[in-house]
């Protein structure tokens, strides 16, 4: 159940007189945020702000500490994410939380419908430049889908080898954004954003020789991509691409939606 399901429900069960006001009072208290114990406190109210509700980022929490906060956002969301959890982390979660998947290769822990159905019209493709980039790939890949959106996956189609990425053209025509993930120097965003008639999300990766800088090499040539439409997020951060290419899909349903209400 939603926020807005959440809230409307409390105030029908408060106009017909099933849910009293001091009932009602208490559960408003913890409407906005919700503490858990002394370390945390839950943003319920992301959802109705952003579109998408909090994720819990894993690195620096306990086992403990990560099963407590996704015990009280399950109770909000149909869909509960806790990001960079490593296998060892991920053992001591399943024994604490009921019904956690684990998806190793995006490092995500979630609790999840079995099947989750696409929100929002539109395709978001995800291009990794090398093997090495896909752990960052498959988290934006993963938080695309889990949130709710289409996903059309295509790996390993770095500069290196051009033709790879050429004979896949239609993964790129057929999507309404592209995230495009590389690490080394680089290029492969810029080459896309070439090729490409929506918006390209651009994520640098640390994987590359000494020189790459951890990842400040393919930074800062795709911050200078010479080709328009690109947006940059930093590095590693195939969760923050993910989510902005859907705050992109869900700003086109609406300005669509109202267009066409307007033109009723």
């Amino acid at each position: 159940m939603t926020d807005n399901q959440s809230l409307q429900s409390l105030l029908e069960g408060v106009a017909a007189g099933s849910i009293s006001a001091d009932v009602a009072l208490e559960k408003l208290k913890h409407f906005a945020y919700e503490p858990v114990e002394d370390f945390a406190k839950i943003d319920h109210h992301r959802r109705l702000r952003t579109g998408f509700p909090e994720v819990i980022w894993g690195p620096g929490k306990t086992p403990d500490q990560i099963a407590q906060i996704m015990e009280v956002m399950r109770s909000r969301n149909s869909v509960v994410m806790a990001t960079r959890i490593t296998p060892d982390v991920y053992a001591q979660l399943e024994q604490k939380v009921p019904g956690i998947q684990y998806y190793s290769s995006a490092r995500i822990c979630a609790i999840a419908p079995g099947e989750i159905t696409p929100q929002y019209p539109g395709t978001i493709g995800i291009l990794s430049a090398g093997t090495a980039d896909l752990p960052v790939a498959e988290e934006a890949a993963l938080v695309a889908e889990l949130s709710g959106f289409r996903v059309q996956r295509l790996w390993d189609v770095g500069v290196a080898g051009i033709h790879r990425l050429l004979s896949n053209r239609h993964v790129i025509d057929s999507a309404d954004v592209l995230i495009v993930v590389a690490g080394m120097e680089g290029a492969l965003p810029s080459v896309v954003a070439g090729l490409a008639d929506c918006p390209v999300i651009a994520v640098p990766t640390s994987v590359g020789y000494g020189a790459s800088f951890g990842g400040l090499a393919p930074l800062l040539t795709m911050l200078n991509s010479c080709a328009a439409g690109v947006g940059v997020v930093n590095i590693d951060n195939g969760f923050g691409a993910a989510i902005l290419a859907g705050q992109i899909l869900r700003t086109a349903y609406k300005l669509n939606s109202s267009f066409e209400n307007k033109s009723e």
